[in-house]
């Protein structure tokens, strides 16, 4: 499913969803126009119904640049309103897995790299802590920061998603010499002095690159 990246994914649990449900959580086909099939799409404006969307704060230290794991705080909100949905993470690029705080939720469990929900109400809300690893060295002392790829799934179709990235940059001076995508309507990069801070509203899947050099080196 993943590419070796941190990703996440937003599925169907094992328990069966309602053809009600669906209807309640996913726009249906006449509505949408279309049924996107994987690829990404960025949404310059954001959609009118409810989406999913999740913030992720990733913190850089020092020893993140040797062995390429972050600290990862991540929340979401705007869940899918269905009796059993998982979020599922990379097993190779996640570690320490929890649940941080959950409302709206009848039950909220770690299995392995993912997470299960059962009992989803329209007002849910998790968040989670985890150490995940997406930082990669480069030559001459730049980094790469990547995630995802980020998607909210069901069956064969793709559905609308926002995504907030904070990326706390580790000590010493950092200059962000571009990222992948490139910024466009619907994906917009905000540079700080200690951190940079990415804005998303799209369909399909999305992967993010961040590419760092060291201030001085220009």
């Amino acid at each position: 499913m993943f590419s070796g990246l941190l990703g996440l994914c937003l599925a169907p649990g094992a328990g069966a969803v309602t053809d009600a449900e669906f209807d309640a959580a996913f726009p249906p086909e006449a509505e949408t126009g279309h049924v996107n099939e994987g690829a990404l799409e960025f949404l310059a404006t954001p959609p009118s119904g409810r989406a999913h969307a999740h913030s992720n704060r990733i913190t850089l230290t020092a020893s993140s640049l040797q062995d390429g794991w972050a600290s990862l705080y991540q929340c979401h909100d705007n869940l899918d309103s269905v009796s059993a949905a998982q979020i599922v993470y990379n097993s190779e690029r996640i570690r320490k897995l929890r649940v941080a705080s959950v409302s709206g939720i009848g039950h909220a469990r770690v299995e392995g790299h993912t997470i299960q929900l059962e009992d989803v109400s329209d007002t849910a809300g998790l968040c989670v802590h985890a150490e995940s690893r997406v930082v990669q060295p480069l030559s001459t002392g730049r980094f790469v920061v990547r995630n995802g790829p980020f998607m909210r799934r069901f069956l064969d179709g793709y559905y609308p998603m926002h995504v907030r990235l904070e990326i706390l940059l580790p000590p010493g001076g950092w200059t962000l010499e571009h990222s992948q995508p490139a910024v466009q309507p619907g994906f917009a990069v905000t540079r700080r002095q200690d951190s940079i801070e990415a804005d998303a509203w799209f369909e399909g899947k999305l992967v993010t690159e961040f590419y760092f050099m060291p201030a001085d080196s220009r």
